[in-house]
């Protein structure tokens, strides 16, 4: 089966009035992603997701010239050897750009897909899983700046709907977060895991000031309180209290991962399969993580492809973490991109699908419907 079209498709939505929620990275005004559709000369056709990186527009004009350049007339089934391709042909000739990266997580998820598709299985069995349960945590555009006691309201009607876990954005001012925290410790309980995100945004004296506190309050992970590249502050800041970090869905392909699970510092690794290098690069990397007996924790993209391929992954390494769970309250991409891609059970865990492939069959009346917004998407 040879592929004979790469197309990416651009789509966004803008965020309603209102449903702004504020991060370390600014408030959100609209979302962006990048489907990417690969045709094959038996008539299969496999959707994926390249993350946006913040500039759609630049990831859909590289996977529709370069990366097609590279894989078009391919062997569809040959993920190993499109992967290969386009590492020698790009990311190793040409550099570990972020950008290659989040096109060829897209190309290889859409690939996969086919696979499925071509002999009626879903991806967790191709990949050597089974359907089990995944323990998911709340998290997605959700959980963010805002004052203490409506933070606290927003995580109880989480827990209400089953989840047994939460991820509170932090990343402000150390006294601010810990208000933060301590109000939503006190709302949900000690039976609720609670984790936190710095987007990116901390110091090390913010971390040395809060972890004390989050010590005391159980949290579960301090995650990417510094950029992926800031090897020095993980060191230090992994030495000041027993908070464990977490990091990894900035990290792209199993060299950058590889340097961070030798470093030690990080108790949990987050890779997305939308900007890491898909399902066939973050199998390697949970490969790894489980040798260094940690689990894989996968970082969410925007739409119901990612979500769902995401738990497809989870139930086939030997080492799963947590799913996150997108909580957004408006977010068409995981709910009418194709359908839902996953619901939440009584012990707050999902499944994968069972349709063949990642299982989400993409509504193209949808994708015509919402074309890409120009502008940023958080202000």
């Amino acid at each position: 089966m040879r592929i004979t079209e790469l197309r990416a498709v651009p789509i966004s939505f803008r965020v309603p009035e209102g449903q702004n929620v504020r991060l370390g990275i600014g408030r959100a005004v609209k979302r962006d992603a990048v489907l990417v559709r690969v045709r094959t000369d038996e008539g299969i056709t496999g959707w994926g997701e390249a993350h946006h990186g913040r500039c759609p527009g630049a990831i859909a004009k590289l996977i529709d010239t370069t990366m097609a350049e590279l894989v078009v007339g391919m062997d569809a089934f040959d993920t190993v050897g499109v992967w290969n391709r386009v590492y020698r042909m790009q990311l190793a000739s040409h550099g570990m750009g972020a950008a290659a990266a989040l096109a060829l997580s897209g190309v290889d998820l859409a690939l996969w897909d086919i696979r499925g598709k071509a002999c009626g299985w879903p991806l967790y069995r191709l990949l050597g899983g089974a359907s089990r349960p995944i323990r998911a945590y709340a998290g997605g555009i959700s959980l963010g700046w805002q004052e203490p006691a409506s933070l606290a309201e927003e995580a109880r009607r989480y827990v209400e709907q089953g989840y047994r876990a939460l991820k509170l954005r932090v990343g402000d001012t150390p006294k601010r977060d810990v208000e933060r925290v301590r109000a939503v410790r006190e709302a949900v309980g000690s039976g609720i895991d609670i984790l936190v995100d710095g987007n990116t945004g901390c110091t090390l004296d913010d971390v040395r000031r809060v972890m004390p506190v989050y010590e005391d309050l159980d949290i579960g992970w301090l995650e990417e309180p510094f950029p992926p590249h800031d090897h020095r502050s993980y060191a230090d800041a992994a030495a000041l209290g027993t908070v464990p970090l977490a990091a990894g869905e900035n990290h792209y392909t199993r060299f950058e991962f590889s340097r961070l699970l030798e470093d030690g510092n990080v108790g949990f690794v987050q890779p997305d399969l939308s900007k890491t290098g898909g399902v066939t690069e973050t199998m390697r990397i949970a490969a790894m993580a489980s040798a260094a007996k940690i689990t894989v924790n996968p970082h969410t993209s925007a739409t119901g492809i990612n979500m769902a391929a995401s738990i497809h992954l989870l139930a086939a390494v030997d080492n799963p973490g947590y799913f996150e769970g997108d909580v957004a309250r408006h977010n068409p991409f995981r709910d009418e991109v194709g359908g839902i891609p996953y619901t939440l059970d009584a012990d707050g865990c999902v499944r994968p699908l069972e349709g063949p492939g990642i299982g989400i069959e993409v509504d193209e009346r949808f994708v015509a419907a919402h074309p890409l917004i120009e502008g940023p998407c958080y202000v």
